[in-house]
């Protein structure tokens, strides 16, 4: 039976401890296959059985949402939504969203109350109640959900870490503490909210490619209409300074058109008559009339950009281990919490309130937020800084696992070189002309579509009359084998000269050699030159530069073109003269090298090289603009035909982990530092809650340095 997979927006959800639990329990749900929560784009990813009622199970998330964040807004994604209408803000997870006056007043007289308790000399008894009074209009809240918390069976959140460390604060009779605690720890949440809310939309801000409308032509008129509603075969303009809402083709006009959004790159190209634009660049100065070849759904800037947006849901290893270690830190640090009030005064024969003062803040301490919010931020913003330079990442999996490449395997053609063949030489025996050579060989590859074919091709340059080829056969490795004219053609490499038995001499130049017999007797030879790419270099020196060990190329061509080839740009080596399951024969050969310590990465062009990149620990796919084959089949898709790309998307990956690896120190460090000095009664309240909300506002504005290029 095969699995269906749906998304559900989340609308409101922003506490990350929450999300956990959510996903967690939508799992159990009967059906389910497996479950996502992209805590970043607050996007519940449902796989289920086919065959089951989604609607079933659509439900039971509802329940499930409604039980454990009341305020939360479900809603199936792809339903008209108007986000930036949603106030929902109720729950005291919203993390600043809400921007009630309400709460604001409530703070503010709060705040005044218990500054006049320290500035005004008073009646004791006064002076406890002002706090008390302060203490509900800056926590009651809190102390509220807590309670609806635990009555639906959850305890160990927040709110109640919160509630039970100031109520015993308060037990003790440290009333301004408990006040002072709460109202820095609901600013604290507001200003955290704010770090989170503008790091989404940063991260959106890179994504902003997304078309809002399209100029539909019907007859002389233009109707501006939704991308979606926009058919195959349309005619659709796009004037200056527009977004190309959709993939198409010029039929009419001219104009230069800006790719960064897709490519990283900043010089704008020229489209023509006849040239093929895709969704997401922006028109700069000319009218343009597009035949639309692409629906919306299946357009570039679409796929783009559901591959991003989804990018969070295969997280990395790093992520994984963050949310199990706090499924167990907070009840391990409560159970600590309830030893440390018992144990010592019973042992020792001291006050139980200056060891369950040190409990309190033990409690305080307890909440993992800065490490399970920050972290999946961090690598979304890696994500994003990537796509901004025109680097597809399709996961913090592979972003993750980009640190660790040693071995980069490059294809040559179209890779580390322009893959645009020219015919540079022909050479035949006295019995026949050149242009004859040429006739008959472009002929033979009339249906190849093989760069080394189309450029014989063109070297012809006339029609080809299909009807005098009598017979066809292609020789997978090989080359071709035609009957043209009652002549037996063979047009291919020295192997297929070899296997027909063909008496020829092998050629050795830095070009690739077509062979041509005629009739079981050799004809000639076409030497073809392909160009190295002009960053090729500059990408090699680069991925040594980041630490890549070794750089190995693999060729179907001639054993001497590739070693012209690797000579020049000084490659660490190199296999020739290879067929694609022997393309995928030296990977594993490379992965059994004792040499072979991290990851191996292969580079290809996504089509011809998919069981490679398949194969790799890291499939890369160069120039995937528009191919819908090497987005599919590849891990990392590099936009453009830049090699050196490669390199950067190693350097965001590195620039990413250390971020990541910094909010880990920071908080892990700060907390454990803060919980041993209040297990010895040195630390207070005051550093209890700077370790927990403090820590978090630190770690999620260095999350948003991810977001940089640098």
């Amino acid at each position: 039976m095969g699995e269906e997979k749906k998304d559900i927006l989340l609308q409101g959800l922003n506490c990350a401890s929450c999300a956990a639990k959510i996903e967690n329990e939508v799992m159990f749900i009967e059906g389910v296959e497996n479950v996502t929560l992209n805590f970043v784009s607050s996007t519940l990813s449902v796989e289920y059985e086919d065959g089951y009622n989604f609607n079933t199970i659509f439900n039971e998330v509802k329940s499930i949402v409604k039980r454990l964040e009341p305020h939360v807004k479900v809603k199936l994604k792809g339903e008209i939504e108007n986000h930036s209408h949603d106030h929902s803000h109720d729950h005291g997870h919203d993390h600043g969203e809400s921007n009630s006056k309400l709460n604001y007043i409530r703070f503010g007289l709060g705040a005044i109350l218990l500054f006049l308790t320290f500035v005004v000399k008073m009646n004791p008894n006064l002076r406890a109640g002002l706090l008390l009074t302060s203490y509900v209009l800056v926590g009651g809240d809190v102390i509220l959900r807590a309670v609806k918390n635990i009555a639906r069976g959850q305890v160990f959140d927040e709110n109640f870490l919160m509630g039970i460390a100031t109520i015993g604060a308060i037990a003790i009779k440290e009333y301004p503490e408990a006040v002072a605690v709460m109202l820095f720890y609901q600013v604290g949440e507001l200003f955290q909210g704010m770090a989170i809310n503008r790091s989404r939309k940063s991260i959106k801000s890179l994504l902003n490619i997304r078309p809002d409308y399209a100029n539909l032509k019907v007859g002389s008129e233009l109707n501006k209409v939704n991308p979606e509603k926009v058919n195959i075969g349309d005619i659709i303009v796009v004037k200056p300074g527009e977004k190309v809402p959709l993939d198409g083709k010029v039929i009419e006009g001219n104009s230069m058109v800006n790719t960064s959004a897709l490519t990283g790159e900043s010089v704008p190209r020229s489209v023509n008559k006849g040239d093929e634009i895709l969704s997401g660049f922006v028109n700069e100065n000319g009218l343009l009339t597009v035949e639309v070849t692409k629906r919306f759904s299946e357009s570039t800037v679409s796929k783009i950009l559901d591959l991003v947006e989804n990018a969070s849901n295969k997280k990395a290893p790093t992520e994984n281990f963050i949310t199990k270690f706090a499924r167990y830190y907070t009840p391990v640090v409560v159970i600590l919490a309830a030893l440390i009030a018992i144990i010592p005064p019973l042992a020792l024969n001291q006050e139980f309130s200056e060891w369950t003062y040190r409990a309190l803040v033990f409690l305080v301490i307890s909440c993992p937020c800065a490490l399970v919010v920050s972290i999946p931020l961090g690598f979304f913003g890696g994500i994003g800084a990537a796509s901004k330079a025109g680097i597809l990442i399709k996961g913090g999996n592979y972003l993750e696992a980009l640190n660790d490449v040693d071995t980069v395997v490059m294809d040559k053609t179209g890779t580390l070189t322009k893959g645009v063949f020219k015919v540079r030489e022909i050479n035949t025996n006295k019995d026949l002309s050149k242009d004859e050579l040429l006739r008959l060989s472009a002929i033979a590859e009339v249906h190849s579509n093989h760069p080394i074919a189309k450029s014989i091709k063109e070297e012809y340059g006339k029609e080809i009359k299909e009807d005098i080829i009598e017979s066809y056969e292609e020789i997978s490795g090989h080359g071709i084998k035609v009957k043209i004219e009652g002549k037996e053609v063979l047009v291919g490499n020295s192997k297929l000269m070899t296997r027909e038995k063909i008496d020829f001499e092998k050629v050795k130049t830095d070009g690739t050699i077509v062979y041509v017999a005629i009739d079981g007797n050799f004809a000639g030879n076409i030497i073809i030159s392909d160009e190295i790419k002009e960053d090729a270099h500059s990408a090699i020196d680069n991925l040594k530069k980041v630490g890549v060990e070794r750089v190995i190329m693999l060729t179907g061509d001639t054993k001497e073109v590739a070693e012209s080839v690797a000579k020049e740009l000084k490659l660490d080596g190199f296999y020739a003269e290879l067929l694609p399951d022997g393309k995928v024969e030296k990977v594993e050969e490379l992965y059994r090298q004792e040499s072979t310590k991290g990851k191996l990465a292969f580079v290809g062009d996504g089509i011809n090289d998919a069981p490679v990149l398949a194969r790799a620990d890291i499939g890369v796919a160069m120039g995937g603009l528009g191919s819908d084959a090497a987005i599919e089949a590849a891990d990392v898709v590099l936009m453009t035909d830049e090699p050196t790309k490669l390199a950067t998307s190693i350097r965001i990956a590195r620039k990413t982990k250390k971020i990541v690896i910094q909010n880990i120190v920071l908080s892990l460090g700060i907390k454990a530092v803060v919980l041993a000095l209040g297990a010895f009664g040195i630390a207070t309240m005051w550093e209890a809650v700077f370790a927990d909300v403090g820590v978090t506002l630190i770690a999620v504005l260095n999350s948003m340095r991810a977001l940089r290029v640098d």
